[in-house]
């Protein structure tokens, strides 16, 4: 079973504008092979719609994950405010994925605990 989690800061960042609805349909699109973007280092920039404002307005979400059951939304930014992230961003942001897709079971629930990590309600379409 496909699990879909947010960190907190992404979650700080995506409450106002995007929806969890939206983030499962973007897990839902890119097992469909629909990714805007390999960064390497098992992440993956991946559009998505700010509601009430479709994809033409949309927003970039990176996302950890080795495309199977585990899918971290990590970093996100509007279209309008910025065209993509540093190199340095995006060493940290490997790094990140590789701390997290290495939890276990345990370790994902301690992290949700403590407010590090919040799971999605999700529901796969595949």
């Amino acid at each position: 079973m496909d699990r879909l989690f947010k960190t907190k800061t992404f979650n700080r960042w995506s409450s106002a504008a995007v929806t969890d609805q939206a983030l499962g349909k973007a897990v839902t699109e890119m097992k469909q092979g629909l990714v805007n973007a390999s960064l390497g280092g098992n992440v993956f920039k991946k559009r998505i719609a700010i509601a009430g404002h479709g994809k033409r307005g949309s927003a970039r979400t990176l996302i950890a994950t080795r495309m199977q059951d585990r899918w971290f939304f990590v970093f996100g930014f509007n279209k309008n405010e910025r065209d993509n992230i540093s190199g340095d961003e995006l060493k940290y942001l490997q790094q990140l994925a590789r701390d997290l897709l290495s939890l276990n079971d345990q370790q994902l629930e301690i992290a949700v605990n403590a407010g590090e990590l919040l799971e999605v309600n999700y529901e796969s379409t595949n």
